[in-house]
């Protein structure tokens, strides 16, 4: 008896959907693999992540009432089809969890779009694996040691499983889908050279 596995998506690979959707066609399925490894940010990013993991700043812990936090904690879910290492994940002085995750950004006046769904994805997966409510994440901007509350709502769980929705169709069914709408994008992706536009 054939089973098909179950596909699981990462949020990194929603932050890629949510920047172009043709990224998830050219990645998986047309086995097409985009070089992030060469870019600047994203390697600084991976720096970044093991000082902060490493580094004691107690300072902020106490001050969102964290009681007990675990590094680079991998989780996955087959009923959402998601899966994904958390930079932190939070134990709270009222019993609930929440996820941090480190950014090797400033932080520019709004909490991005692409974080809160990251954030979300994290909440989604905490609560499934340790059966705790999950009410709000964090990020911690490393360049500006900023760090701000992400409320997770109702709304962004819904809008959550709606982008993994049309990610699985596009894997599995091979679908085209249409590009970004915001054509500055092209000029830094790394499927320029072989995307019709």
């Amino acid at each position: 008896m054939d089973l098909n596995p179950v596909t699981l998506i990462t949020p990194s690979d929603i932050m890629e959907y949510v920047f172009c959707p043709r990224f998830i066609y050219y990645i998986y399925a047309a086995g097409v693999p985009q070089q992030e490894q060469r870019r600047y940010k994203v390697q600084k990013g991976r720096e970044i992540h093991e000082i902060k993991q490493s580094s004691n700043i107690s300072y902020l812990w106490k001050k969102i009432g964290c009681k007990k936090r675990e590094s680079s904690v991998y989780l996955s879910s087959v009923r959402l089809n998601l899966k994904g290492i958390i930079d932190e994940v939070l134990t709270l002085d009222d019993d609930t969890m929440a996820p941090m995750d480190f950014k090797f950004s400033e932080f520019q006046d709004e909490v991005y779009k692409t974080h809160r769904i990251q954030s979300v994805c994290y909440g989604l997966l905490i609560e499934e694996n340790y059966d705790l409510p999950v009410e709000k994440g964090y990020v911690l901007y490393t360049r500006s040691n900023t760090f701000k509350e992400i409320k997770l709502e109702e709304k962004d769980k819904k809008n959550l499983r709606k982008i993994i929705s049309e990610m699985l169709r596009i894997i599995e069914e091979g679908y085209f889908p249409c590009g970004t709408g915001y054509t500055a994008r092209c000029t830094d992706c790394t499927y320029k050279n072989i995307c019709c536009g």
